[in-house]
């Protein structure tokens, strides 16, 4: 399946209407099968289905070791996509599913109690980044995101080392190109604590209860933070920096990991 569809349109500048084509994302529904039992459809454009399914599980915890999977199964029907994770576990044994609207528009489970159970935790690694550094992820970041370039749809989303992007992730969701991440890093045993998530969009509560999930002690964005990711990371020890744009960004909580700080 194509990843974005040509239109045709009419588009309107400073010299009226003209016609143009332009291209847009692909948006399906990826229902999440948890041992036959539904908990979560999320909207993706269907790159990666297996990594975005696990990845959400693990974010919510719904899985937290790998022993603990079976499986995974994906029926891509074209129009919706259904993935069925198996595991040797019930992890939804005692549990109600309490779906949360998230600030991405997504349903999350179980809000509160992730905010409870990470806020319990304190990020210690010792990673340092320098602001140069992070510049030019960011910038990386920006090169690499040619889907982004032809449909103006898409959030963007990277594992990386101070001098080095390792994974490139892109979706319609910010959380979605986060969870893939996640999902890969669970799936192939990918250390995360010596890591640190480079992405686009807000970050919000729910970005950052993700990063602190698997260990990650730096994330930076290109846009800005919400008050209550900025009192989490100042909380937990997440070292949180935002609105990277050109030569300058925001340092909202350094934990000594941001080299001249």
């Amino acid at each position: 399946m194509p990843d974005a569809y040509e239109y045709e349109i009419d588009a309107f500048g400073p010299h009226g209407f003209r016609r143009r084509r332009i291209e847009a994302i692909r948006e399906v529904p990826l229902t999440i099968l948890l041992n036959g039992r539904e908990v979560v459809t999320l909207l993706c454009t269907a790159k990666h289905p297996e990594y975005l399914a696990v990845g959400f599980c693990k974010s919510d915890a719904l899985i937290t070791d790998p022993d603990q999977l079976k499986g995974v199964r994906i029926d891509d029907q074209g129009d919706r996509i259904l993935a069925e994770v198996e595991t040797r576990h019930d992890p939804l044994e005692g549990r109600t599913i309490q779906r949360s609207i998230t600030s991405g528009c997504g349903k999350g489970t179980n809000f509160d109690r992730n905010v409870a159970t990470v806020s319990r935790r304190r990020i210690d690694a010792p990673l340092r980044v320098s602001p140069e550094q992070l510049l030019r992820l960011a910038a990386e970041l920006h090169a690499r995101s040619t889907l982004y370039a032809r449909t103006r749809g898409c959030h963007n989303s990277s594992l990386c080392t101070p001098d080095e992007m390792l994974i490139f992730r892109e979706d319609i969701g910010r959380h979605n190109a986060i969870d893939m991440i996640v999902g890969q890093c669970f799936l192939e045993n990918i250390p995360t604590q010596d890591k640190m998530i480079v992405s686009t969009g807000r970050v919000a509560s729910e970005i950052l209860l993700k990063a602190a999930r698997i260990g990650v002690p730096v994330l930076a964005s290109t846009a800005v933070a919400t008050r209550f990711s900025v009192e989490l990371a100042r909380e937990i020890g997440i070292t949180l920096v935002g609105n990277i744009q050109d030569a300058g960004l925001w340092v909202y909580n350094a934990a000594g990991r941001i080299a001249g700080l």
